[in-house]
């Protein structure tokens, strides 16, 4: 079945097998969807290689499963297989090392006239962010 991940910012459509709950990418379709191949030394993405202790765990005759791939790199996952949909955070270890560098991530928004702003046109000055929600 087509399934929609959404690793951050980026949405790829895959073709994925959905088995009582799990959810299995071919090779092709992890490298396509998240950017990693499974190599004999683990999980790999470029120069990083993550070792796979019980391949089983990871790997079924589904292909690798989403959940436990996601539980391996440390990332949420939230999964709507109805939907053919998931999305996978970011791990707590990036999201620790982006806190601590103190920069926020660069959004665009409009102000009240609808005048677009980006954060980055205003990188060294002081700035005040007020959020609203009516819930």
């Amino acid at each position: 079945m087509d399934f929609t991940i959404i690793d951050e910012t980026r949405e790829v459509t895959v073709d994925a097998t959905v088995n009582d709950g799990n959810v299995g990418l071919s090779p092709d379709a992890l490298r396509t969807a998240l950017g990693w191949e499974l190599k004999p030394q683990g999980l790999c993405k470029e120069d990083r290689c993550i070792p796979v202790g019980n391949r089983g765990d990871v790997v079924t005759h589904d292909g690798v499963d989403l959940a436990a791939f996601a539980a391996l790199l440390d990332r949420p996952l939230a999964l709507d297989i109805e939907a053919g949909a998931a999305c996978l955070g970011v791990a707590a270890e990036d999201r620790s090392a982006r806190l601590r560098s103190l920069n926020a991530p660069n959004f665009t928004l409009p102000d009240l006239h609808g005048k677009f702003h980006s954060l980055s046109d205003y990188r060294g000055k002081k700035i005040l962010l007020v959020a609203y929600a009516s819930w």
